[in-house]
C-alpha cells in the first residue's frame, strides 16, 4: 500500500467519522481507481454516487432516506461517548478495512447511522416485529418475476373473507422499511380484516436501492410496462386473477418514496387501480433525476403532469395525507398531488372541514367533489405532524400515533364509504 493510498484511506476515515459518506465514497473510489483524490462530489451525506455499471442503475440512496432507524450494537462494538447533556451515547468503531468495505459497497452501515442522536421520528426507536395475525388469517411470503425483474412480497389474507376477499390494497413502504415493518406501523392488516380486504406489501430489494427505497424519481421507473411499475402491477394482476377481483376493488397506497411510487402507479396504471392513497409523497412527474428530486422535496418543483383519463372519463380517486411540519417532503408537494388529481369543469365543488384527533392533533380535511357530487379527492393536512404515518402504531418506524388514523381513513375512502 503506497503513501498516496494510505493518505486517501485516512481522509476517507475522517470523512466517515464526520458522517460525510459521499465524500468518503468519492475518495475511496478515486483511490481504488488510482485517480488523484477529488475534493468532493456531493455536500450531502445522504447521497452516494451510483455504481459504475453499464445498465441504467438506480441511485443507491434515495433522497427520501433522511431519517434512519437506530440499530442495536453489541458490547464489543460500542464505547460510551459523552454528549452535550452529559449522558453517554454509543459510538460505533470499525476498523479501516471494514470501513473501506462498506464504502466500496456504496452503503452506510446501520450501526453508523444509528449513532446519530435526535434525528429519529416517533416509532423509530426499535425495530418492528412480525405483525400479529388473528386466528384464521394468513400473512404469506410470496415472490413475483417478470421481464423487468423480481420482487418478493407479503400478502395478508383476512380471516373475515373465508369465501372471497372484498378487495385488495397494495401498500408500498418507504425508505429503510420493509413489508413487516410497514404492516406493523400502519396497522393496515387490522383495518383490512375489519373490511374483508387483502393487503399486498411488495418489498424493494437492496440490490435495486441500497436504502430499500422505490426509485420514484428515475425515468426508467416512471413508465408503464417497464421498471418497477411493471413489477408492482404484475404483483397486483397476479392477486386479482387468483381472487377474481376487478379494478373497482383494487387500490394502491404508500408512504414517502412509497407514496411517490403510488402516484406513479396511479398515473401509469389507471386501468388497474380505482383509488390511490399518498402519504407524505410527491406527485407523478415531480422529478427525473436526483437533483430534481431534491428540488421537489424542498418544495421547489414545478407543476406535475395531469393524470391520465380512462375511456369512461373517470379519474383515479385520490386521498392524500401530509404533516404540516414535514422536514423531509415539503407540504407543497401534497398541494401538487391534489391539483393534479382534482376534477375540473362545471359542477365540481370544494369544501373544507377542521377536526381534532383523539390524541389532540388538529387537522384540515379538504374534499373535492366531481360533477356528480362524489368525493374525487380528499386531502388531510395534519398540524404539527412530521414525516410519519398518521395514526400509526409505534411498533413500526416512521409513525405518529397522535394523528388521525390514515389507514382507516384511506380504506373508508377506497370503499367510497361516508363517515
Amino acid at each position: 500500500m503506497n503513501d498516496d493510498f494510505e493518505t486517501a484511506m485516512r481522509r476517507a476515515l475522517r470523512s466517515t467519522r464526520a458522517l460525510n459518506i459521499a465524500e468518503a465514497t468519492s475518495v475511496i473510489q478515486d483511490a481504488l481507481a488510482r485517480r488523484s483524490v477529488s475534493v468532493t462530489r456531493s455536500s450531502s451525506p445522504d447521497i452516494t454516487p451510483p455504481p459504475p455499471v453499464q445498465r441504467s442503475a438506480p441511485f443507491p440512496v434515495d433522497p427520501l432516506a433522511e431519517i434512519v432507524e437506530p440499530a442495536t450494537w453489541s458490547e464489543a462494538e460500542e464505547s460510551p461517548q459523552k454528549v452535550g447533556d452529559g449522558t453517554s451515547s454509543p459510538r460505533l468503531r470499525k476498523p479501516l478495512r471494514e470501513t473501506v468495505r462498506i464504502l466500496r459497497e456504496s452503503r452506510l452501515a446501520r450501526g453508523v447511522s444509528g449513532s446519530l442522536r435526535g434525528v429519529g421520528l416517533p416509532g423509530t426507536a426499535r425495530q418492528a416485529q412480525e405483525p400479529v395475525i388473528p386466528d384464521g388469517a394468513q400473512f404469506l411470503a410470496r415472490s413475483f418475476t417478470c421481464p423487468a425483474g423480481s420482487r418478493s412480497y407479503r400478502l395478508y389474507v383476512p380471516a373475515s373473507a373465508s369465501d372471497r376477499p372484498r378487495g385488495l390494497v397494495v401498500m408500498l413502504h418507504g425508505c429503510k422499511q420493509d413489508p413487516e415493518d410497514f404492516a406493523a406501523g400502519t396497522s393496515m392488516n387490522a383495518v383490512a380484516e375489519a373490511h374483508g380486504l387483502m393487503v399486498a406489501y411488495p418489498r424493494q430489494s437492496g440490490a435495486d436501492n441500497a436504502s430499500y427505497c422505490w426509485n420514484w424519481f428515475r425515468p426508467a421507473d416512471q413508465m408503464r410496462d417497464a421498471g418497477e411499475p411493471s413489477i408492482i402491477a404484475g404483483i397486483t394482476k397476479e392477486i386479482m386473477s387468483e381472487s377474481g377481483l376487478d379494478r373497482s376493488r383494487v387500490f394502491v397506497a404508500g408512504l414517502s418514496a412509497g407514496g411517490a411510487m403510488a402516484a406513479v402507479m396511479g398515473e401509469t396504471y389507471p386501468d388497474l387501480y380505482s383509488a390511490a392513497g399518498i402519504h407524505s409523497g410527491l406527485a407523478y412527474g415531480s422529478a427525473n433525476d436526483v437533483m430534481s428530486a431534491f428540488s421537489a422535496m424542498r418544495g421547489d418543483g414545478g407543476l406535475a403532469s395531469r393524470p391520465k383519463r380512462l375511456a369512461n372519463g373517470h379519474r383515479l380517486r385520490t386521498i392524500v395525507f401530509q404533516g404540516s411540519e414535514d422536514r423531509t417532503v415539503h407540504p407543497s408537494n401534497a398541494d401538487r398531488i391534489v391539483a393534479a388529481a382534482a376534477p375540473t369543469g362545471p359542477g365540481c365543488a370544494l369544501r373544507k372541514e377542521s377536526g381534532r384527533s383523539a390524541s389532540g392533533r388538529i387537522y384540515t380535511r379538504t374534499i373535492v367533489e366531481d360533477s356528480g357530487g362524489s368525493p374525487a379527492v380528499e386531502y388531510w393536512l395534519v398540524e404539527g405532524a412530521g414525516h410519519a404515518w398518521s395514526g400509526g402504531h409505534p411498533s413500526g418506524t416512521y409513525t405518529d400515533s397522535h394523528g388521525p388514523d390514515a389507514s382507516r381513513q384511506m380504506v373508508r375512502f377506497f370503499l367510497d364509504e361516508q363517515e
